[in-house]
């Protein structure tokens, strides 16, 4: 049986467009460590920053619940140690344009 992807996000897909926008390349859903099947939502890997866009931080969703949180931290510390630079932001610090502003900050743009 074929594997149903899931839907997007609308802060995942208001973040997409802020990059087209900008003329900012980048990879989604970019498999960083493959024995753990992690991945980041957006990748631009010339400079190997990450882009993780948090959803339910106001609803008590997965990445502000103790285990969901805690895998999380796991994750952006793994990424860490392998020199990424990860760069988190909430659907509603993407509709501000924060967080399109700090990429391209990373991005020496």
């Amino acid at each position: 049986m074929a594997k149903i992807p899931k839907p997007l996000s609308p802060g995942e897909e208001e973040f997409a467009l802020h990059c087209r926008y900008a003329g900012i390349s980048y990879v989604r859903e970019w498999q960083f460590c493959k024995p753990r099947g992690w991945r980041f939502d957006f990748a631009f890997l010339a400079k190997m920053v990450a882009v993780e866009i948090e959803g339910g931080t106001w609803t008590a969703g997965r990445h502000s619940r103790g285990s969901g949180y805690e895998a999380d931290l796991e994750k952006y510390n793994q990424a860490a140690l392998m020199g990424w630079k990860v760069l988190r932001y909430t659907p509603a610090m993407v509709h501000t344009g924060t967080a399109i502003d700090e990429v391209r900050a990373a991005l020496g743009r």
